[in-house]
């Protein structure tokens, strides 16, 4: 095998949407039609309600209607950084589903021996013949996949980056996602995104333990076809990864599995800008102060654990290039930044 600076990207990178960020997702395109019939039926559905008299559900005529004055946000609980688990999990198996249900080559199916359930079975009885020709429920594919997460304790981030390398998969390895190998499919995605992702990665055989019908060779041998059929491209830029997020809000949106807004109150606004500004502790930033004493100098910032009462502190130490030393202080960042003073460290051993 050739080293892995000298694969070469396939030629479909330029349009693969799980390596574009322009380009739209697969699973998108395949439940435009869907999407299409829903909003055509929600539109008959309130205009036949404003025929019979009674207006739109739920709205109140104009005259009677109560308006804000405080500019109210509604919210829910799901951000880009930390995305609801469940309702993740429901949009990716819905995304899942329409990429069975809506394949194209039904006649001629692109298959591939190492997914096939039919000659690799992760369940030890035999399966029924119409369960690998019959296109599984929308409900079948979250009961698999919501297993697999929860007994795996993974997060809803791995979940998105579970969908790009589906996606990534069926364009590298031009297959088709069927009823005989969706669920192979999937395993060997969630098997490297978790790796990928988490910093304390379930192991092989850890999931054997999940399905105790499987071995530790066999989810080797998955894994390492899978990284092959992906050339062993598993990054997965910032950008992309927005872009599934946002389109599975869409998604969620369409099917009416959106989370429930609520108003934007100071104490959620506080806890969502704390999980939003966590960083991780191998993460060093470089931040320039605009002004005070240390006005040209360069900060470390290094991240100290979350102080509840008083908010996300960083202990800051700076070199001041015209003094020649070392400067040490504290800052409170929420969102800008705000007064604090510097101590000599070569000289005081005090804590601001």
């Amino acid at each position: 095998l050739p080293h892995i600076s000298e694969r070469e990207i396939p030629e479909v990178g330029e349009e693969d949407p799980s390596t574009h960020p322009t380009a739209r997702p697969t699973f998108m395109e395949r439940s435009k039609s869907e999407m299409k019939l829903k909003d055509n039926r929600r539109s008959c559905y309130m205009l036949d309600a404003v025929a019979a008299g009674g207006g739109f559900p739920g709205v109140l005529p104009r005259s009677l209607r109560k308006s804000s004055s405080c500019s109210t946000i509604y919210m829910d609980d799901s951000t880009i950084s930390q995305p609801n688990l469940k309702n993740t999990i429901k949009c990716i198996s819905l995304a899942i589903y329409y990429h069975i249900a809506n394949r194209k080559n039904r006649a001629h199916e692109r298959l591939m021996e190492i997914f096939e359930e039919r000659l690799h079975p992760i369940t030890r009885e035999a399966l029924p013949p119409e369960l690998m020709t019959k296109d599984p429920d929308h409900r079948q594919i979250y009961r698999f996949v919501r297993t697999l997460f929860h007994s795996a304790q993974l997060t809803a981030e791995c979940a998105i980056i579970t969908l790009v390398y589906i996606e990534r998969l069926l364009n590298y390895a031009e297959m088709d996602l069927c009823p005989s190998n969706w669920r192979r499919v999937v395993l060997g995605a969630i098997m490297l995104a978790s790796k990928v992702w988490d910093d304390q990665a379930v192991w092989n055989v850890d999931y054997c333990q999940i399905l105790r019908d499987t071995n530790v060779d066999d989810m080797n041998e998955l894994e390492r076809r899978f990284l092959e059929c992906l050339d062993f491209n598993i990054e997965v830029p910032s950008s992309v990864y927005a872009k599934y997020y946002f389109d599975l809000r869409t998604l969620a949106l369409a099917n009416d599995l959106q989370l429930p807004l609520q108003p934007l109150y100071r104490e959620r606004a506080k806890r969502l800008e704390v999980s939003d500004n966590i960083l991780p502790s191998f993460m060093t930033l470089f931040l320039c102060v605009p002004s005070g004493e240390a006005r040209n100098s360069q900060v470390l910032l290094d991240p100290s654990p979350f102080n509840p009462s008083l908010g996300l502190k960083y202990p800051l130490k700076t070199w001041d290039p015209r003094e020649g030393r070392v400067l040490k202080g504290c800052q409170y960042i929420h969102g800008c930044f705000e007064p604090h003073r510097y101590v000599d460290e070569s000289t005081s051993s005090s804590s601001v």
